[in-house]
């Protein structure tokens, strides 16, 4: 029986919660939704803890401090599986990703890919024809595009979106990317988890989605984060190309691939 779970993490957003999480439950009636929230001051965790009081849909996970996105969404993941959660969808709380557009990526993760492959994580791309941004002044799009497209790059992924936050991922591919080995917590988590997807050899299919600028709040992305990110990606970049030389070659002499568990 599909469970779908929505876990948004949280960090000073108590103007945006209650909106993001009424929609979500108007979106996707039999989705429950998991508050991740690292100790925010402006009071965001006691409004989850309000939201959960009045709808047994909603979970609450209070985290000691600001330790980073990846954090959040690792130790969500782990309490998702163990909870008995499929699908597991990432969500902003801010709003950038409209909830009204999640039955498009759950109905995805129901299909297959074009080879007729089961599909194993979902991306909600704004680089695709038929995405979208609203409302992002041009600087802001060109960091995100710029970084996307060095990530595809240098790590060779096929996904026009590498940087895409808004992802419905089955539970099982969750258990198949050996989470204890995802060791990213800021701005680079979203390309770190693709890049481990890949190595895991999960199919990924991107939907067209519209990401809209916030509203209430300002934006946590800065050019220092995102250099700090792009740093971490060239690493990954080396240490994959290294492993590909050292893997053993076939009798055609290609490289084996990793084949899907």
């Amino acid at each position: 029986m599909r469970r779908p779970l929505v876990v948004i993490p949280t960090y000073n957003e108590r103007e945006n919660l209650a909106s993001i999480v009424g929609r979500v439950r108007d979106a996707v009636s039999d989705a429950s939704v998991l508050v991740v929230d690292d100790s925010s001051p402006d009071g965001t965790g006691e409004l989850a803890d309000e939201l959960a009081s009045r709808d047994a849909a909603v979970h609450v996970l209070h985290r000691a401090c600001k330790a980073g996105l990846g954090a959040a969404y690792l130790e969500a993941f782990e309490w998702a599986l163990a909870q008995g959660f499929d699908p597991i969808v990432q969500l902003d709380a801010d709003g950038s990703h409209l909830p009204e557009q999640m039955p498009s990526l759950l109905a995805a993760l129901e299909g297959t890919d074009p080879a007729g492959e089961p599909v194993d994580l979902v991306i909600g791309s704004r680089w695709i024809p038929g995405g979208s941004i609203e409302n992002w002044p041009r600087h802001r799009e060109l960091l995100s595009r710029g970084g996307s497209a060095y990530a595809r790059w240098v790590l060779q992924l096929p996904t026009r979106d590498a940087t895409a936050g808004y992802r419905a991922f089955r539970a099982e591919a969750l258990r198949r990317l050996h989470l204890d080995e995802v060791h990213t917590r800021g701005y680079g988590f979203q390309v770190d988890m693709l890049w481990h997807a890949r190595e895991a050899g999960l199919t990924v299919v991107e939907v067209p989605v519209t990401f809209v600028e916030r509203v209430q709040g300002r934006s946590k992305m800065s050019l220092g984060i995102v250099v700090e990110a792009m740093f971490k990606v060239t690493g990954w970049g080396i240490s994959s190309r290294l492993r590909r030389r050292r893997q053993p070659t076939s009798s055609n002499g290609s490289a084996t691939r990793r084949s899907r568990a």
